[in-house]
């Protein structure tokens, strides 16, 4: 792994310093708001999960739903990683149309009317490996109904809850769950968890890693009871994915850590070179004293908003201000007094918090190299949320 610094997020940089460091460049004559990726900055992200699963020993399978894009899972597949991990049957299905071949849903899909038969099809693809998550006997059942007649089991990996409290059965039951999917007609590939709730803040990212290893761990040993050895063992998210590369552990699912965020550099998911995206946006009222008004608003930036983040974005060549309020067209940046404003009808970059539903309202990105422009490339996955 490279020796590149991981802060412990924004709190940690002074203004200079996150002025510096975060954010591409802006292209002239943008049309704004607009989404911008510096595609440098993504092959080094790419480079960099990379090279420390590979040094941990872990397989890498990134997770395609913060870029929703085919050519940058390429772009990971590229750099090594041994497929790829989405979270619906319609981010599989422009996966596969774009010729990635290995595809994992971590989703418990309930596999019924038009889903079943979409799934069977996508199933029935020649030279496709897709597998899918489970989290009960009952939505085991459909899809191995989805899949009767297909010519060849359909692959599944049981879901287990690290403490998250979302999907996923208690560790301790892993091993009835994957009996009962075999006893279907499934083929159990593995066991899989997400320990999403590191993101409640910097302090919960080593506990939410823990909790993690220490969950597939139990569910492993569930699953051997069985008379069951799963292949995969695979954990998964950007904040945790250092920490959790562990034994069980052989597989990791990060998403973010290709884009970076105000989120990940609050929870160290990403160094402060990491962050390879901006919404380019204009400042379109200064009319009130003590802020200015930008044109991306909550249909732009979303409104995530952490507990420990101040505002919706953050205008990365303006130090000391922040977006304090959305509505739908409109970005309302809090300029203290004695802090540099930007001025009307100027172009800035704000770094959003969140990028994965940031980039699902974008048709397409401004990719950029050094800071120039290069061409637009395509959101190929956008809206496919079933």
């Amino acid at each position: 792994m490279s020796g590149t610094a991981w802060g412990s997020g924004l709190a940690a940089m002074s203004g200079a310093a996150l002025q510096r460091a975060i954010g591409p460049s802006l292209p002239s004559g943008i049309e704004t708001p607009a989404l911008v990726v510096d595609l440098d900055v993504v092959e080094a992200n790419a480079r960099r999960m990379q090279a420390a699963m590979a040094a941990a020993g872990i397989a890498l399978r990134p997770h395609a739903k913060t870029h929703k894009s085919v050519a940058l899972a390429r772009l990971q597949l590229d750099a090594g990683a041994h497929g790829i991990t989405v979270g619906t049957l319609g981010e599989a299905e422009v996966m596969a149309d774009g010729g990635i071949d290995d595809i994992f849903i971590a989703y418990p899909i309930w596999a019924v009317g038009e889903k079943a038969e979409r799934l069977r099809a996508l199933h029935r693809r020649p030279g496709l490996r897709v597998a899918v998550g489970i989290d009960s006997a009952a939505g085991a059942e459909r899809l191995a109904a989805a899949v009767r007649h297909a010519g060849r089991p359909l692959e599944v990996l049981v879901e287990v809850d690290p403490r998250n409290r979302r999907t996923g059965v208690q560790p301790k039951d892993a091993g009835a769950l994957a009996r009962a999917a075999r006893a279907v007609g499934l083929e159990v590939a593995g066991i899989f968890t997400h320990g999403g709730h590191a993101y409640g803040g910097p302090d919960r990212v080593a506990p939410a890693a823990s909790d993690e290893v220490a969950a597939l761990a139990d569910a492993l040993t569930g699953l051997r009871a069985e008379g069951i050895e799963p292949r995969v063992i695979s954990a998964g998210s950007t904040p945790t994915a250092r920490a959790a590369a562990t034994a069980p552990v052989n597989e990791m699912r990060p998403g973010t850590y290709l884009f970076g965020d105000r989120i990940e550099l609050a929870l160290g998911g990403c160094p402060a070179d990491g962050v390879a995206i901006a919404i380019a946006a204009t400042v379109v009222s200064t009319a009130t004293p003590g802020q200015v008004v930008i044109d991306a608003g909550a249909k732009t930036l979303t409104k995530d908003l952490p507990a420990y983040l101040q505002g919706y974005g953050e205008l990365a060549d303006y130090p000391g201000t922040v977006i304090e309020r959305v509505h739908d067209y409109h970005g309302v940046v809090g300029v203290p007094d004695g802090v540099r404003a930007p001025t009307l009808g100027e172009v800035v970059r704000v770094i959003p918090n969140h990028a994965c539903p940031v980039v699902d309202l974008q048709d397409r990105f401004v990719a950029t190299r050094s800071g120039a422009f290069i061409g637009w490339m395509t959101v190929d996955a956008r809206g496919r949320s079933g």
